[in-house]
Parts: C-alpha cells; sequence; structure tokens
C-alpha cells in the first residue's frame, strides 16, 4: 500500500468484510497442485499483465478512498503496535512463498515418488492436519506468550519445512520420510504464524479507533460514536449490526495483499522449476528466513505486562458455546470456496473446458478479488455484520443450486462453460464478503486475552470442514461417475450438498449473532 500525503478533506474509509485467499482462508484440496499446475498451459505472461495492471489501477482507486495507515500510539506502550504496511507486506509474503512451493507437491509426489492419487491425498492431508487442526494451538500460544514470538518461530518452522521437502530430493534416491515430514513442518509453521498475524491486526484497529475514532466514519458525530463506543464494554449489539469501516479497511487490506501473493506465488514458483523442484523449495525456505528475520527487526517487542486472563485461551474459545456454533456453521463458506480447486475444475472438464480454460478462472477470481474486495467490503459494513454474512451465504448457496440445475439439464458446451464461470464468480463474491467479515466480527466476540484462540478456533472449524467435506464430495462425484452428464439425479448430489451447508449458515449464523448481542 502506498504512503499518501495527508489530506485536510475527509475520505471515506475502506470497509472489511477475507481472506485473501490466504492459506488461512482453506487449504489446498487434493487436486489443488495438479490444477495449478495445469494452469501453465496459459502464457502466464498474460496472466500476471492483466493481473498487475488490476494492481497498480486499483492502487490507484485505493489511494483516493481509503485512509492512510494510523500511527496512534497504543494503549499498551509506545513500542507495543506495529506498523500497519508491515503487516500487510507480511501477508503478501508469506503467500509468495506458499504458493511458489505448494502448488507442486503433487507433481512431486507423484513424478519423483510415483505415488497414485490416493497416497498423494494421504501426504497432503498431513500437510492439512498440521495447519488447519493446530490454529487453535498457534492462536493460544500467541494469547500466553505474545503475537510476536509466535509468528517468529512460525516463519522457522515454514522455512525447516521447506528445506525438509528440498533436502529429500538431494540424494539419488529420494527420501519420502523426509518428504512427509518437512509436509507436516510446513503445516506447522502456517498454524503458529497465521492466528497471531490476525491477533496484530485486531489489536492495531482497536488502537486506531480508541485514538480516532472518527478516522473511517465519514459521516458525522454519529458514525464517530459508534466507532469509539464499540471497543467499550455492552456495546456488542451495536458493533455486531454496524461494524466501524476502520477495523473493515485493514481486514480487507489483508485479502487484498494475500491475493496478490497468491498471484505472483506460483509464476515465482515456475519460472524456478526448471531447476528442479528442490531448488523451488530451497527458495521458499530462504524467503521465510528472510521474512522472519525482517520481522524480527521491525515487530516491536510488547512492553512487558500482566496478561489478564491468562487461562481464557483455547478452552475459553471451546466452551463458548455461540462462538463455537458460530464457527461451525461459517465453515461452510471456507468449503465452499476450496471448491475453486476441487469441485470446480471437475466441472470445467465435465462442460469440455480444458486446462486453460481452469487457468482462467483462476485468473478470473484474482481479478475479482483485487477489484472489489474493498468496495464489497465498504458495502458490507454499512449493511452490518448478520446481513452481509447471510448474503455471503446465500451467493455460495446460489451458485451451486445453478451447478445442481446444469446436471440435471442438457447443455450447450458454451452454455455449460458459461454457467461453470458463473458459478466460480458467486463463490468468490460470497467469500469476499463473508471471510473477511467474520474476521472481522472475531476481536468482538472474543473473551478478554483470548483472540487469537478465537481466530484459531474459526480457522480449525474451516479446515475440519474442508477436509470432511472434500472426502463427501469426491464420493458424491464418484458415485455420479458413471451416470450420464445430464439428466441424473445422481450428478446433481454434490452441488446439492455444497449448496445446502451455506444456505444452513444463511439461515442460522445471523440469529446466533442477534442471540450474542442480546446476551451481552
Amino acid at each position: 500500500m502506498s504512503r499518501r500525503g495527508t489530506s485536510s478533506r475527509a475520505r471515506p474509509s475502506a470497509v472489511r468484510t477475507v481472506a485473501p485467499r490466504s492459506e488461512t482462508s482453506a487449504a489446498p484440496p487434493r487436486f489443488f497442485g495438479a490444477r495449478r499446475a495445469e494452469a501453465g498451459a496459459v502464457d502466464p505472461r498474460v496472466v500476471s499483465i492483466l493481473i498487475m495492471k488490476m494492481i497498480i489501477n486499483h492502487g490507484r482507486r485505493a489511494a483516493q478512498i481509503s485512509p492512510p495507515p494510523a500511527r496512534a500510539v497504543p494503549a499498551h506502550g509506545p513500542a507495543a503496535a506495529p506498523r500497519t504496511p508491515t503487516l500487510l507486506g507480511t501477508q503478501a509474503l508469506f503467500n509468495i512463498g506458499f504458493y511458489a512451493v505448494v502448488p507442486f507437491l503433487t507433481t512431486v509426489l507423484t513424478g519423483d515418488f510415483g505415488l497414485g492419487a490416493a497416497a498423494v491425498g494421504l501426504v497432503l492431508g498431513v500437510r492439512t492436519l498440521a495447519q488447519q487442526g493446530l490454529f487453535i494451538v498457534g492462536g493460544s500460544l500467541a494469547d500466553r506468550v505474545g503475537a510476536r514470538p509466535v509468528i517468529l518461530t512460525g516463519c522457522a518452522v515454514r522455512a525447516a519445512g521447506f528445506l525438509a521437502l528440498s533436502a529429500a530430493l538431494w540424494a539419488g534416491d529420494p527420501r519420502l520420510w523426509l518428504f512427509i515430514a518437512g509436509t507436516a513442518l510446513t503445516g506447522l509453521g502456517g498454524a503458529l504464524f497465521s492466528p497471531a498475524l490476525n491477533s496484530l491486526i485486531a489489536e492495531i484497529e482497536a488502537v486506531r479507533r480508541t485514538a480516532s475514532p472518527t478516522r473511517g466514519a465519514g459521516v458525522g458525530d454519529a458514525a464517530a460514536e459508534r466507532a469509539s463506543s464499540d471497543v467499550l464494554p455492552g456495546f456488542a449489539a451495536r458493533t455486531l449490526h454496524r461494524s466501524p469501516r476502520a477495523r473493515a479497511s485493514l481486514f480487507a487490506w489483508l485479502a487484498v495483499t494475500g491475493e496478490v501473493g497468491v498471484v505472483v506465488g506460483p509464476l515465482l514458483g515456475a519460472a524456478l522449476l526448471d531447476h528442479g523442484f528442490a531448488v523451488v523449495a530451497a527458495a521458499g525456505a530462504a524467503l521465510f528466513l528472510a521474512v522472519g528475520a525482517m520481522l524480527a527487526a521491525l515487530l516491536p517487542r510488547p512492553v512487558r505486562e500482566r496478561r489478564p486472563h491468562r487461562g481464557a485461551t483455547a478452552l475459553a474459545a471451546l466452551r463458548d458455546r455461540r462462538f463455537a456454533a458460530f464457527a461451525a456453521l461459517h465453515a461452510a463458506d471456507l468449503l465452499a470456496y476450496n471448491q475453486l480447486y476441487l469441485a470446480l475444475p471437475l466441472a470445467m472438464a465435465q462442460a469440455g473446458g480444458d486446462a486453460g480454460a481452469v487457468a482462467l478462472v483462476f485468473a478470473w477470481v484474482s481479478i475479482l478479488t483485487l477489484a472489489l474486495q474493498l468496495p464489497l467490503a465498504r458495502g458490507s459494513a454499512r449493511l452490518g455484520a448478520p446481513r452481509a454474512l447471510r448474503i455471503g451465504y446465500l451467493a455460495h448457496a446460489a451458485a451451486f443450486l445453478s451447478l445442481a440445475a446444469a446436471a440435471l439439464l442438457p447443455l450447450t458446451q458454451t452454455a455449460a462453460l458459461a454457467l461453470v464461470t458463473m458459478a466460480a464468480t458467486g463463490i468468490a463474491f460470497g467469500h469476499l464478503i463473508a471471510n473477511p467479515t467474520a474476521l472481522a466480527l472475531v476481536p468482538e466476540l472474543a473473551r478478554p486475552g483470548a483472540t487469537g484462540s478465537y481466530f484459531g478456533l474459526l480457522a480449525s472449524c474451516g479446515g475440519i470442514a474442508v477436509l470432511c467435506g472434500n472426502l463427501a464430495v469426491d464420493g458424491l462425484f464418484d458415485r455420479a461417475s458413471g451416470a450420464s452428464a445430464a439428466g441424473s439425479g445422481a450428478a446433481a448430489l454434490p452441488w446439492l450438498l455444497l449448496a445446502t451447508l451455506p444456505a444452513l449458515a444463511a439461515a442460522l449464523a445471523p440469529r446466533l449473532l442477534a442471540g450474542r448481542a442480546r446476551a451481552n
């Protein structure tokens, strides 16, 4: 995010409501590496030129509509809060390193180690479990010892994992056990630094609202009162229904900067792949070591103080039944978004599309994220969290219902490809609204001293949903594989299952938030 000079004219703030596609939002499924590898069939120069043009134009518009990062003095001391650009840049670098390496794991496992599809899925599942299942552990550690040491440890563990992936291929006979260990360490590193990074973002937003309550409101005294009051106890209902735009702005920017890494990472990995995957993995390890060294210098050491509610961490999040239920419902968003890499490529193939068509859909989703994340975040903040979440979940449900209808109707190839593209657009649209909105709600819903644990529980529920949901969807696709492409009820079952879960979330999640507000 470029620095701008200050202006006396008030600027409306960019609102919040996900992620990025950040690696915390969804674990790459069984076909993820293969799909990204096939995406190389499209000339990467064309894709990169389009994406970079969008980034440049998007940055120019953002310079006119978003306030500059605040330099408010932290509540816990003069050196307690890092600068916002540091955290946003860190998100981009994390994703560059991750997506430069992980998408090619499937290619290595099948090519260098000769594993079959089931074995590849098992190895990738180890990485997914190590990351998604342990997010709540990383968040709890961030609550107990602070975000800085957890982030630095996560960078070191991720670098060690990438080095193990590289070292497994150094010898003439590749070592599978070392490669599996590397995949597990890769996931563990992400489980450490991702919830800690989200905790720092939430802390900065609280500081910004406290120090400058009118920043980002832009609509007079009433908005200023809302922006300042939501950090005080007893105002949970007002916060849930009208999130301050300052908080939404940083989580939306986190999504945008993360998407830059999603775009750039595979291009860098593909460029290095000619020298062998060992070089790609070693380069990823070097990147994370460099990022760790940079953060060690830039992240301020927290002022030593007695942390309140030391016991209110992981157990507090698990015992908060309303939040646990909300996290389970919101997992439908992450499962739906993950289908961009599992079910949608299969649908594209059934419609007659090739790897180039799949790659274009990936590029289209990236363009949507870069172009629409901030505008959608502003609109979502005006609507309030319950309405925004309902719209996001319903967008997912509508996308999958359209694919279910297509499975039952005879369509031309052009119509089928167009419908799959529209479904991908609906899934991306729903994720851009729902996931950042949920992230911005976490600090409001979390108990004192347990913000990281709440972020971790939200991510862990999503990871579990992705693993279990993908298994169920795979089974339904296998069941439908023997049926005709059109007119078979079995062919529509996977899409109906995927549509039911976000529809259920749309019906229940807003009620949970309303009940939480009344309870507070």
